[in-house]
């Protein structure tokens, strides 16, 4: 069992206690409104490392009664059998808490911009693009979050060339970001008169939303373009020269968006710009940490994969931690929580490795 941080634990004890305090003399709004969000972001540690102190508590007074010589031996055994439990209660709470201390991403608890591309495969890309995104509006309705289109380049047959959205809700980036990177599909297209098995792939990135506090966007640093939308068709597609086209001078980066008026338009290009720009940021600073941090977004070449959804099988397979569950139907449809959580699980534990923890 690993070894606890006695003075950090107290520390955020002794600070949960003074939070409390500071909120029950009624300060302004504003000021209660910050400290009650860094309660509410301790209490899950706070009310772990309560039951510990409680668990190691109750330890030294069974210990106590199992060294007494003169207690009754029927009591020494319950003692004995208690002991055992408590031990392993004691090791399930100092886990729980060990991940509860790790380091925390400052963008973890922010909404995200989720941008699916089509990638090598043709139509079928585009139509394989349509059902990730489906997918993930889906697991957003499970788990109570919105979706909002920002931009969409419809497919010729149907799905996404390219569709932006925005996912808002509470700690959406934390259980989206681990999505980034080349998805591939194996199946048999609709318009396979064969029945060949055709594989293609998409390119997802999550990336999370910017507040105007996070990212600084200099009026002279920016052209805004107004256009007439083009593309394939369909709903998304927008006739009159309402659509805008944002780019960013310093770093070369476009940014469209044709789905509403041109006022409209310009805020939700701002809004993945500066999202674009943050997570550059991000990645610029977590590049110094660690030389070896994965890309994003591949090429969308079949080589790059980080998961891969087999439709004649019925499995999906992530391949950064060879996982494969024989439920696609399932994950198709949005059920992403085991698949999510063991990319999460996977990634504490290699945050517990570089502490010198076995997790």
């Amino acid at each position: 069992m690993a070894i606890l941080p006695a003075d950090t634990m107290n520390e955020i004890l002794k600070r949960s206690e003074h939070l409390e305090a500071e909120m029950a003399k009624g300060p302004e709004h504003e000021v209660y409104a910050r400290l009650a969000a860094e309660y509410s972001g301790l209490e899950d540690v706070v009310a772990a490392i309560r039951a510990y102190h409680a668990a190691t508590r109750e330890r030294a007074d069974l210990k106590g009664l199992l060294d007494d010589p003169s207690a009754d031996r029927e009591m020494r055994d319950l003692a004995a059998a208690e002991m055992d439990e408590l031990a392993d209660r004691i090791e399930t709470l100092s886990d729980d808490i060990l991940i509860l201390l790790l380091p925390k991403d400052a963008a973890d608890e922010k909404g995200a911009i989720l941008e699916i591309r089509a990638g090598t495969g043709g139509s079928e890309a585009a139509l394989f693009a349509g059902d990730l995104f489906r997918m993930y509006q889906r697991y957003a309705e499970l788990r109570g979050w919105k979706v909002e289109i920002l931009d969409a380049s419809d497919g010729e047959v149907g799905g996404y060339r390219e569709v932006i959205a925005e996912v808002r809700g509470k700690g959406v980036f934390s259980r989206l970001k681990f999505e980034s990177g080349v998805h591939r599909v194996q199946r048999v297209p609709a318009t396979e008169s064969s029945g060949r098995i055709h594989t293609s792939a998409a390119t997802v990135a999550v990336l999370p939303v910017a507040e105007d506090v996070d990212i600084e966007i200099r009026a002279e640093d920016i052209r805004i373009d107004t256009m007439r939308a083009s593309g394939a068709g369909g709903q998304h597609v927008n006739t009159t020269d309402s659509a805008v086209r944002i780019t960013h001078l310093p770093t070369g980066i476009i940014v469209t968006s044709s789905e509403k008026s041109q006022h409209q338009n310009r805020a939700r290009a701002m809004q993945v710009l500066r999202a674009r720009l943050f997570d550059m940021e991000r990645q610029r600073v977590e590049s110094e940490r660690s030389e070896a941090r994965r890309s994003q977004v591949g090429s969308g070449d079949r080589s790059e994969r980080i998961r891969t959804y087999n439709f004649p099988q019925g499995r999906v397979t992530d391949h950064r931690i060879n996982l494969t569950l024989y439920k696609l139907d399932r994950v198709i449809e949005g059920e992403m929580d085991e698949l999510v959580d063991a990319l999460i699980a996977d990634h504490q534990a290699a945050q517990l490795a570089s502490m010198g923890v076995d997790a």
